[in-house]
């Protein structure tokens, strides 16, 4: 573990406040989930994972047709695909962009893909000023940090945090209803929206028969993003295709209620093109720009492609117990949680946070709520596997491969792994028949003092599953 990510870890755990935070708001959205998947609510729930699951496998596997005929669709509504390979490429497009349209402000609805990318920061590093829309979001902006969750990207904040950040910031009185920090909030965006140039929108799903950009948000923000100024661009990674219109009744049943519980969200836009002649409103322009960054790479990994079936609904953060306690900012990149443990070191390599893949329990509990059936944990292994063979490449942790064989060794040998078994329960035999209390020494060596430090033993029984066995 680098010690960036160890110390943020134990700075996480030690703050009793952000911890409850936290296990409440994950919490809530645990209940709400539960409930909107019930079978009393949706019986054909686990039909629709399966389904989803066919989708975008299919999708993936044929993800070159699909790209092809989206960018068809869309060029035949008026508007332009543009490919990107990273954040710089995607930057250069919108900064090209903003120069020759003589653009100043932009505005910006939730996207995690532009979060991946450091869109803000590219912009306003060339004196483009650009504002997040998105409540959460914005609140983030202004005390510049980067999302702590998936869906509800200020999760660890209080009321008490927002209207002490709003005051400072903006100039504000101290409000702490959360109604009252709304309206604060909308009424500086709201003159953003009516002065912006260019509106960037993320997208969830783009429909490669018709090359319509879908969004689902709760807040409205993102159909003034699209709509408002004379220019839209939307952003996505190439993973976010599906097939047809029709399939998208299989994800929007599934996206809502697993993210947030709501059988759908309160807006769904369908956007295909820009404003066309005798409509009051829309772009002038209108681009879609399909992100790579890393894509490709785990394109080509037939075993671990399933990660790029994530919509991105949040659930797998929300029942992970090492999420719920180490939060969204230990994670070492902008996607936190068990999806972020799989696709940073593919996005980035598995140099990146080597111990990343091992921040879980396996408990399964990710695999289980994931509407799209992403075998999260077995993904995991396998980076864990490719993590391993990386330092046995470069001759680290020879000393743990030694230790391996060694238990191997004592597996392969009952009596000398039933001494061992003695050992461990803290009595081992010494000379003339005596035995000895071996434990606390063994608690005491540095390996098990290192490991002990996060995690609790369990008192040893008082007679082993040997001694039941022979006394049976």
């Amino acid at each position: 573990m680098s010690a960036a990510f160890d110390e943020k870890v134990h700075s996480t755990l030690a703050d009793a406040n952000l911890q409850l935070a936290i296990y409440r708001a994950t919490g809530r959205l645990i209940d709400h989930r539960k409930n909107a998947v019930a079978a009393a609510a949706l019986p054909d729930y686990q039909e629709l994972r399966t389904a989803a699951n066919a989708l975008k496998r299919h999708t993936i596997d044929h993800l070159d047709h699909y790209l092809e005929q989206f960018e068809a669709n869309v060029a035949a509504h008026g508007g332009k695909v543009v490919f990107c390979q990273d954040a710089t490429e995607v930057a250069d497009f919108v900064l090209g962009l903003a120069k020759e349209r003589g653009a100043q402000l932009i505005v910006k609805s939730k996207s995690m893909t532009t979060e991946e990318i450091d869109l803000n920061e590219r912009l306003e590093h060339h004196k483009l000023e650009s504002v997040e829309t998105d409540l959460g979001e914005y609140i983030l902006q202004l005390a510049h940090q980067r999302p702590y969750h998936i869906v509800a990207p200020a999760l660890h904040l209080t009321r008490y945090d927002v209207g002490d950040l709003f005051a400072r910031t903006l100039g504000v009185a101290n409000e702490t209803a959360p109604e009252k920090q709304t309206l604060i909030a909308r009424a500086v965006l709201r003159q953003k929206f009516l002065a912006a140039d260019i509106g960037i929108s993320g997208a969830n799903f783009l429909v490669a028969d018709s090359g319509a950009v879908l969004i689902v948000e709760n807040e409205g923000n993102a159909r003034l993003t699209t709509s408002a100024p004379k220019i839209h661009i939307a952003v996505a990674g190439i993973e976010k295709l599906i097939p047809r219109a029709q399939d998208l009744a299989v994800f929007l049943k599934l996206l809502g209620r697993s993210a947030t519980g709501q059988a759908l969200t309160v807006y769904t836009s369908f956007l295909s093109g820009p404003r066309r002649a005798g409509e009051i409103d829309g772009p002038e322009e209108f681009y879609v720009v399909l992100l790579d960054n890393g894509r490709t790479r785990l394109l080509a990994d037939r075993e671990k492609r399933e990660s790029l079936y994530c919509i991105r609904c949040g659930a797998c953060l929300n029942h992970c117990p090492v999420y719920r306690k180490i939060g969204g900012h230990s994670f070492p990149w902008v996607y936190s949680g068990p999806i972020g443990a799989i696709i940073t070191p593919q996005f980035l390599g598995i140099e990146h946070e080597p111990s990343l893949p091992f921040a879980s329990s396996l408990c399964g509990a990710c695999a289980e709520v994931c509407p799209v059936k992403i075998d999260i944990p077995k993904v995991l292994l396998d980076l864990r596997a490719e993590v391993k063979q990386n330092e046995e490449h470069k001759g680290v942790n020879r000393l743990e491969r030694l230790a391996f064989r060694i238990w191997a060794w004592v597996m392969c040998h009952p009596r000398i792994y039933e001494m061992a078994a003695m050992v461990a329960a803290g009595v081992a035999p010494a000379g003339n028949g005596k035995w000895l209390r071996s434990a606390p020494a063994l608690m005491n060596l540095p390996p098990v003092r290192a490991w002990l430090s996060q995690r609790d033993l369990p008192p040893a029984p008082a007679r082993s599953f040997r001694e039941l066995w022979r006394k049976r």
